[in-house]
């Protein structure tokens, strides 16, 4: 093996967790999942699933301690502007020869354009623009549901039950999708108010397919709810060109469902992906050994 060793890379999120690791050759040796790994969580609990998923890949390369401690790691983890996050991750022990941190997003910007220059759109269960130009990090939105994240899967939801009830008053035309969001509650809007003293962006964006399988079908609300979120999609993309990113790609689970209703001038300049998050982590575990 070629003695730059070994390239650990991680990409922890609010769903899930997934590890990769590399040779200097881009050779992939081991992989492994685990749960959600982000810092929401606190520290120990997106710690130990990133651990399990390591350990899952480190299982499978068959790596002894001299083999480990040959590893470079990147991490990409969900909720890492949290105050006091990356400092607790940094004291934590570990087996390799470097470690470092940076926000799930920033790994994905990373894996999207093989650590050149540009910036992304992640349209998921909440929404951001991010990116960096010439050493100046960019950004755009992102700063959590209900007060940002517009264009979401929760600010679908949002919107979604929002019109269910004025339909459910007269206030709106009930629509097969407004009906189809009261049959949720049980036709009952207190109900509505029961869920909503509970519900998560996650509870919010798990109504995104539904709204856009009836946008897809002519509903009217529902096409009005969708248009209105590739609005928003389409502005980030815009400001973000206009703050100077050469590139931009559109990410998140719900990329590939609007990416049809973007306005065609946006749809244009996108740029499908190079790489995952994953691969943006081991960028950042290679840069620490100036092998980028």
């Amino acid at each position: 093996m070629s003695g730059a060793g070994y390239f650990l890379g991680i990409d922890g999120g609010g769903t899930g967790c997934r590890a990769r690791i590399e040779d200097a050759e881009g050779t992939v040796l081991g992989q492994g999942l685990s749960g959600p790994a982000t810092t929401r969580l606190g520290i120990d609990a997106a710690w130990a699933s990133i651990a399990k998923a390591f350990g899952a890949a480190l299982d499978e390369t068959g790596f002894g301690p001299a083999e480990t401690a040959r590893i470079r790691a990147g991490i990409g983890l969900a909720g890492i502007g949290r105050k006091g996050a990356l400092e607790a991750l940094r004291a934590i022990t570990h087996p390799f020869a470097s470690i470092d941190f940076v926000s799930d997003g920033v790994g994905a910007c990373l894996g999207a354009h093989s650590g050149r220059d540009g910036a992304i759109v992640i349209a998921g269960t909440g929404s951001i623009g991010l990116g960096f130009v010439n050493g100046r990090d960019l950004r755009v939105g992102g700063y959590g549901f209900p007060i940002s994240d517009d264009g979401s899967g929760a600010d679908l939801g949002l919107k979604a039950v929002q019109l269910a009830l004025r339909g459910h008053d007269g206030r709106h035309e009930r629509t097969a999708l407004l009906a189809e969001v009261m049959q949720r509650f049980e036709g009952e809007p207190m109900e509505a108010v029961a869920w909503m003293d509970r519900a998560s962006a996650t509870d919010y964006a798990a109504l995104a397919p539904m709204v856009m399988r009836h946008a897809d079908q002519g509903d009217p609300a529902g096409r009005r709810i969708v248009q209105s979120a590739a609005e928003q999609i389409d502005t980030l993309v815009r400001v973000l060109f206009e703050k100077g990113a050469p590139r931009v790609t559109l990410l998140g689970g719900l990329a590939s469902p609007l990416e049809p209703w973007l306005s065609p001038d946006v749809r244009r300049r996108l740029k499908p992906p190079d790489g995952d998050a994953v691969s943006g982590a081991i960028i950042l575990a290679k840069r620490s050994l100036g092998a980028e």
